[in-house]
């Protein structure tokens, strides 16, 4: 029996959810480290816009891009996501949720003027860290001792 009050359906589901992190995922780690060997430096679950009250996993705020690492399951990929078993209606409404709030952020950050890079968990994080590097050094502001060359 759940806890009173509790989304669960058993205690052993409640103690494998409360598990689950929300940041510094392994697909993140692996991204990251691969970006800092790259000599690039960012914020680590920030919030790109001060008055937007969600966060991105990477933010490089001088070239105002921001990347998402979405899991498979809580954000709906299209390739991997497997509706549950139990508690189907609490589980898919909030995947829906989920997917709807990514894309209003993406709307509100593009908005402001951000690029907006997302990734599957199970894409190759040496692409993904390619990729974000690539579009970071296209964006960024040009650094006042450099000349042009």
């Amino acid at each position: 029996m759940p806890p009173a009050g509790s989304w669960a359906s058993s205690a052993g589901r409640r103690r494998n959810m409360q598990a689950i992190r929300s940041r510094d995922t392994k697909p993140e780690r692996l991204v990251r480290s691969l970006l800092h060997a790259q000599g690039l430096r960012y914020r680590v679950a920030a919030q790109p816009l001060r008055n937007l009250r969600r966060t991105a996993d990477i933010v490089f705020r001088p070239a105002e891009v921001a990347v998402f690492i979405d899991g498979c399951y809580w954000h709906g990929c299209p390739e991997h996501y497997v509706p549950p078993r139990t508690n189907e209606g609490y589980w898919s409404a909030k995947v829906e949720r989920n997917m709807a709030r990514d894309r209003d952020t993406d709307s509100k950050l593009k908005a402001a003027g951000w690029l907006v890079l997302r990734f599957w968990e199970h894409e190759a994080p040496e692409e993904c860290a390619l990729r974000i590097a690539a579009e970071v050094s296209k964006r960024r502001p040009p650094s006042p001792g450099r000349g042009n060359r």
